[in-house]
């Protein structure tokens, strides 16, 4: 019987290469595919490209995978890039690693292995694949502290069914372990961070470059304007350093001390960013919201009543909630206990214990 063919995506980096000699391990036949997403400005510090292919290349090297480059750079400006933009020029936050797998790693990446003659696509995503009486389970990775499946929500049946993810049975730490012992060139490279096309350049100055931006008013809960905001796109719920509110005076509390400052509400009708002061205080904080564009993994929603746990941020533990009406396009959430900076454009991920269902983009915190 022939080897079953998995091409697995390499981006240079150490989780990747270390899923792509697990797979070789596991007796599959690999080939190693480097995706280059982005080329406008590909000369500059921030942009990591060509050492990234350089070890990526090197790594196969060692392994002993063949690999090759693919540019998706104008199916990612399409599909990706340009509703990044369109949600950031509507005053929401989106996230562009959830629109990336979605759009490029599970459809045109999958598309080009299925050319070439693959049986499966790999990525070194920390998250499991678990198939159960005929339907595919998107899970949580072992390691929940690296768990990514929060990235991968939208993926649907067929993608799953194609897809492999060495890395979610095994912790970070056992990664490097095998990457030093293995002797891969990028055994200490640091993780990627930050999101894929801006790399470590200061976020501000990339939009600054293609967004236009229209200053207006900065108001307090009172409704009190206390200075201008640069453009409602610069800003997130939340934010608390860069709001540019120097010289105003904050109130004090009765030890003397004085509260930060914190984005709460962006009204795009009249252009004006609202802040407040206090990490509690009622605008920051949602005991429900509305999500649209849902996506479930199993292809239905989940019963309306449902308890389940949610994600409204990557970083965040699971909370629990109550799902109020669900469909195949829209769901609604509330919580035992109110959110804080549920922010409209980021994702509303649900999970039923480890297995995640699906979920959608935010569109309002109801707060």
């Amino acid at each position: 019987m022939s080897k079953k063919k998995v091409v697995i995506g390499m981006s240079g980096g150490v989780d990747s290469s270390v899923a792509a000699w697990m797979l070789k391990e596991q007796g599959y036949e690999v080939i190693g595919l480097f995706m280059k997403n982005w080329e406008d400005d590909d000369d500059s510090e921030y942009c990591s490209t060509r050492q990234d292919w350089i070890d990526a290349a090197s790594v196969a090297d060692v392994v002993g995978v063949d690999i090759e480059a693919v540019n998706f750079a104008a199916e990612y400006k399409d599909r990706v890039f340009a509703e990044f933009l369109r949600e950031y020029q509507a005053g929401r936050t989106p996230n562009p690693d959830v629109l990336c797998n979605a759009e490029i790693k599970f459809k045109a990446f999958l598309d080009h292995a299925m050319k070439l003659g693959a049986d499966l696509i790999a990525t070194g995503h920390y998250a499991r694949v678990r198939e159960n009486n005929g339907r595919f389970e998107l899970l949580k990775a072992f390691d929940h502290t690296k768990d990514q499946s929060y990235f991968l929500h939208r993926l649907n049946q067929a993608q799953l069914s194609k897809s492999l993810f060495p890395l979610g049975e095994i912790p970070k730490t056992e990664v490097r372990k095998i990457a030093e012992r293995l002797k891969l060139p990028n055994a200490q490279k640091k993780d990627s961070t930050g999101i894929c096309f801006i790399g470590e350049r200061p976020f501000r100055e990339f939009l600054n470059r293609y967004l236009s931006h229209k200053p207006g008013p900065m108001k307090l809960d009172t409704g009190e304007t206390v200075g201008e905001h640069i453009g409602l796109s610069f800003y997130t719920l939340g934010q608390r350093k860069g709001i540019g509110i120097g010289g105003l005076k904050s109130r004090k509390n009765a030890d003397g001390t004085s509260e930060p400052w914190f984005v709460a509400r962006k009204d795009v009708a009249s252009n004006t960013l609202y802040i407040v002061q206090g990490h509690d205080h009622p605008w920051l904080l949602s005991p429900q919201l509305e999500a649209g564009q849902a996506s479930w993994i199993a292809g239905e929603a989940p019963a309306t009543g449902s308890r389940l746990s949610a994600k409204t941020r990557y970083r965040q533990a699971d909370v629990a909630c109550t799902v109020g009406a669900a469909g195949d396009e829209r769901f609604a959430l509330s919580f035992e206990e109110a959110q804080w900076a549920v922010t409209p454009g980021q994702s509303a991920v649900l999970y039923d214990g480890d297995v995640c269902l699906g979920g959608g983009i935010i569109d309002s915190n109801a707060a």
